[in-house]
Order: C-alpha cells, then structure tokens, then sequence
C-alpha cells in the first residue's frame, strides 16, 4: 500500500495539529492527573490520523484485463443502473451506471478502458449529496469521453459530493490511455458516474460493493 500524493498536504497538516493537540493534551494532564480525559483524548488523536492516512492510501492491485472489457473505475457501491438521456456529449441513450464511493472508500480513480481521450470538460457547480438526483448535473463535476479502438466510446463522470470540495483529474484530449491507469481522485465522499453503449453487457447489479481494478463493469460489444 502506498499514500496518494494529493494528500501529502493535508496529511501533514492534519498530523501536525493532532501531534499539537497531543502536547496540550500531556500538559493538562500533567496539570489536572485527569487520566480519562488524557485517554480519551489520545484515543480521539489516533482515531483521526487513522482516518486521514486511510482516506489516501493506495492499495496494490494488479489489473489485467481483455480489450473489450469495461474495468470498474471506483471503490464503492452500485447505486444506478438505468438507460437515461446522456445531454453533455452523446445527447443519446446510454446506460449509466453509478458508483457512490463514501468517505471511507479508496478515492483514486482509474480508466475503465484503454483508447484514446476525446473529450475533458471541467464543470464548477453545488455540492449537493452525491446521491441526489440532481447531483450528477448540478454539482462540481469533471466529464471525460475515452475512445475505444473499436470506435465506441464511453463517458464518465466524477461528481463531487457534499463534503467533496476539489475534483483532481488528469487526463487531456487525444492522450492515449490504458485500463487501470490512475485518471484522477476525488478528496472524500463523492460518485463516478460510468455511461455505457446500448449494447454493452453489464456485469454488476445495483447494490454491489465494487473495487477498482479488480471489479468488471461489463463488455463493449
């Protein structure tokens, strides 16, 4: 496992004002011989840095994928899967599958698929709950197209969430991309939304708790 570099800021910032509060935690207990308090503090201190290093790690994962397979681009949980009326880009029907990823989810986020990168449009916006309906079109979002080498394309979409407040992504038109390289990160509770071809063969259920690299979305037919 290794720290995402996003967080390197926030991490040692994070732990340079608990290890403070730590210090002033031993002095009032020094002061007053309240041990409780001191444990409770410490026990709080611990708990929080556990979280912030938690929240950028990094897992090893290994993905190997055929070329027609679409690679889950998120940790998180299946909450949509329905045809809708994609207007940004396809202003067609796709099938859009969503994944909400929560605060305790790994937030990197991978290529589903390897091609050529088409479009990228960043979209400043509310930070409504990532789970709204409304979220996916009024909220902070960044949309990406990837050009398959059959010619399909698929779209997807980081959506920021209500504690989500900065969007990172990486990718710019006519790169070439490979499933499973990293293509952004979103800082805490936040949803990818994936918008497939008609024809595609989806391999998830709503409900599903899905992990990136190594969850199969579906197959481009």
């Amino acid at each position: 496992m290794t720290l995402h570099r996003e967080g390197y800021l926030i991490m040692a910032v994070g732990l340079t004002l608990l290890t403070s509060i730590q210090i002033g935690n031993y002095f009032l207990y020094t002061v007053t011989g309240w041990l409780w308090l001191f444990l409770i503090l410490t026990l709080g201190a611990i708990v929080m840095a556990y979280l912030i290093i938690q929240f950028f790690r990094i897992p090893a994962r290994t993905c190997v994928y055929k070329d027609s397979e679409i690679m889950c681009p998120a940790d998180g949980k299946i909450v949509v899967i329905e045809e809708v009326e994609e207007t940004e880009y396809f202003c067609d029907k796709r099938i859009q599958i969503s994944i909400f990823m929560s605060p305790l989810n790994v937030h990197a986020n991978y290529n589903p698929i390897s091609g050529i990168v088409k479009y990228v449009k960043y979209h400043p916006g509310l930070f409504l709950v990532a789970w709204h309906p409304k979220s996916s079109t009024d909220n902070e979002r960044t949309t990406m197209v990837v050009q398959h080498s059959s010619g399909k394309e698929i779209l997807f979409r980081q959506i920021a969430g209500a504690v989500a407040r900065r969007i990172c992504y990486y990718l710019q038109t006519e790169q070439k991309v490979t499933t499973g390289e990293e293509f952004g990160f979103i800082k805490f509770g936040s949803r990818i939304d994936v918008f497939l071809p008609l024809d595609s063969k989806i391999n998830v259920k709503i409900g599903d708790v899905v992990k990136a690299k190594l969850t199969k979305l579906g197959d481009i037919n």
